[in-house]
């Protein structure tokens, strides 16, 4: 997926690492000692605006509506389910890989189309039954009244 000095999005388009900032942080969470004292959780900031990435594929991102996206146009992601720095690393890319892919796949357009005769009947038989079950709730009533 990834070559050693850029992300792999597709096979047009790839994502050098100079423009990818990563910094190196403290995990959050249960993990005791080790936890504490190791930057091993992994912060990449990607910034959109100054990427090499296609025009079309920046307005797609930047209309995604992502936690991880900032409003200063910037994508970051924080990884630290691992103990190594580099699987975090690692993890963090794939994400953002996998962010970038989803957010840029265009939509099929739907196309309308009408409910089938039977499922029609079906629907209506289904609201009819359901009614009656319903009518029979109701107070009962003296049939000398």
């Amino acid at each position: 997926m990834e070559t050693p000095n850029s992300l792999t999005i597709n096979e047009r388009v790839s994502i050098p690492l100079s423009e990818i900032e990563f910094s190196a942080v403290r995990s959050q969470g249960p993990g005791g000692q080790h936890v504490n004292k190791v930057n091993s959780a992994v912060e990449l900031r990607f910034a959109i605006a100054s990427s090499s990435l296609p025009e079309e594929m920046k307005s797609r991102l930047f209309a995604v509506s992502d936690r991880r996206l900032s409003s200063a146009g910037v994508i970051v992601i924080k990884s630290g389910s691992h103990r190594s720095q580099l699987r975090n690393k690692d993890e963090a890319l794939k994400r953002l890989g996998d962010m970038i892919r989803t957010a840029t796949t265009k939509q099929k357009p739907r196309r309308a189309t009408r409910p089938t005769k039977g499922s029609v009947i079906r629907r209506l038989e289904h609201k009819t039954r359901r009614s009656s079950v319903k009518s029979l709730r109701g107070r009962v009533r003296n049939s000398d009244d």
